[in-house]
Parts: structure tokens; C-alpha cells; sequence
């Protein structure tokens, strides 16, 4: 894990109302640019599922949690603070005062529902597994990367006669025995 992973932190940003994606987006898109992965390690707008009832319809929609936040897993430095704070959207860092943004405390976080509880896993980097939902249905892929915080894997699978990475949730691939 080394000493980079201990300093990081979930913090959390206000944007525009109706920006978080967009911000979500453009924080993802100078991460890549910029090459911040190992300082900012995941940017997320929580949503959940909820049914609204209308004219006696049940329909499931997915809503924003915390419409107007965004929640970003970060190392605090002088850099990462001056790209997120400058991303358009963004107003500010929440904090006694955006200067000094304060980390979520675990039980924060878990109330908010960005962590859960630790996952196992009966899986490792190499396996091959096999994708059993989705578009990927029976695709067969071996691990390269597994995400515990995102709860994901990344498998190369084969496109066009090459192994390309696809992201997969860990429910929706099962080891291949």
C-alpha cells in the first residue's frame, strides 16, 4: 500500500446544482491529463434508488444524494487542492473555510453510504473469471487490477483480437473454475 495511501482522504467539494457530473467528469478528465491517479484515486456522486409514484405509476429513478456534492478520495496537497478549486463548477471545498478543507471521519463516510462494509473476495489478480450480468454476459477475462474501494475489477478482454481492460463490479463476474 505504501505511505502515499495513507494520506489520503475523502473530502468534499460544492458545485453548481446540476454541475456534479460535469465536475465529476472534468476532475476525471485532468486526473488523466495530468497523470494524478496515485493523488486522486476516485471522484464519486453518490446516488440512490428511490420509487417516485405518479398517477398511481411505480417507477424507479436514481436521484443525487447530495445534490450540489461531490466526494473526492484524495491526497491533500497545495496541487491537487488548486485543480480541483479551479475546476469549472466547482466552488469550493467544504471547510470551516475552503482554504482548509476537512477530511469525512469514517463514520461520516459510512453514514453517507461511500464505504460499506470490507468485501471478500474469493478472487485475486490473475484469476479468469467470467462476466454473469450485463452486456458482457460469458466473457471471459483474467484480472489485472482489483479496486477494494470501488469494489470493481479490471479484466482484459478480447476486442478486435487484442486485450483491452473493462471494468467490471464484483458482482458481476464470478471466478471460472
Amino acid at each position: 500500500m505504501g505511505d502515499k495511501m495513507s494520506e489520503t482522504n475523502w473530502y468534499v467539494v460544492h458545485t453548481y446544482s446540476g454541475y456534479e457530473n460535469k465536475v465529476k467528469a472534468n476532475i476525471e478528465k485532468t486526473i488523466e491529463n495530468r497523470k494524478l491517479e496515485d493523488q486522486i484515486l476516485e471522484v464519486s456522486v453518490p446516488i440512490e434508488e428511490v420509487i417516485e409514484i405518479k398517477n398511481g405509476v411505480e417507477k424507479r429513478v436514481q436521484k443525487k444524494k447530495f445534490p450540489g456534492y461531490v466526494l473526492l478520495h484524495m491526497v491533500m496537497n497545495d496541487d491537487v487542492w488548486y485543480v480541483v478549486r479551479n475546476t469549472r463548477g466547482v466552488t469550493g471545498f467544504v471547510g470551516p473555510d475552503s482554504k482548509q478543507p476537512v477530511p469525512l471521519t469514517e463514520d461520516e463516510m459510512k453514514g453517507m453510504g461511500v464505504i460499506e462494509e470490507e468485501v471478500v473476495v474469493d478472487f485475486k489478480v490473475g484469476d479468469t473469471v467470467v462476466v454473469i450480468s450485463g452486456a458482457w454476459t460469458n466473457t471471459y477475462g483474467d484480472i489485472k487490477y482489483i479496486n477494494y474501494q470501488k469494489q470493481s475489477v479490471t479484466i482484459s478482454v478480447d476486442m478486435f483480437g487484442r486485450g483491452t481492460p473493462v471494468e467490471f463490479n464484483f458482482k458481476e463476474v464470478k471466478v471460472h473454475r
